[in-house]
């Protein structure tokens, strides 16, 4: 007899239940999502940091939004919410899985928010 494993919560409902400055940078993140400037940095504090996955980091608004753009017009891929964490009211982790033309064409990467005031104040990106 073979006892299977039950399955985790998935993702997409463990997301529904994230604060609104995360679910609302994932939304404007997501390259199928007609993304504006102003949408995403809503989510964020307006000294916000954001460490991206090459160990720069981009500091406030105006910072936040030249990486964003930079990004978002690189590559196509879509984006698919793999794990939530919870370690409190401030601190959450997001795994997400890309597939597109990037180098690779596959990864999975993990956000690390920290909230402050509802707004994200912190964010590091790592694959």
């Amino acid at each position: 007899m073979t006892i299977q494993t039950p399955p985790d919560p998935t993702a997409a409902d463990m997301a529904q239940h994230l604060p609104h400055a995360i679910k609302r940078f994932l939304r404007e993140a997501d390259p199928q999502h007609k993304a504006n400037a102003h949408d995403l940095l809503a989510a964020f504090a307006t000294d916000a940091t954001v460490v991206d996955d090459d160990g720069t980091t981009y500091t406030g608004h105006d910072e936040i939004h030249r990486w964003r753009a930079a990004e978002s017009s690189e590559y196509t891929y879509t984006v698919e919410i793999s794990h939530v964490e919870k370690f409190d009211d401030t601190r959450y982790v997001v795994t997400t899985h890309l597939e597109g033309d990037f180098p690779g064409g596959v990864v999975d990467v993990i956000y690390r928010f920290t909230l402050a005031d509802d707004l994200i104040a912190h964010l590091q990106i790592a694959p």
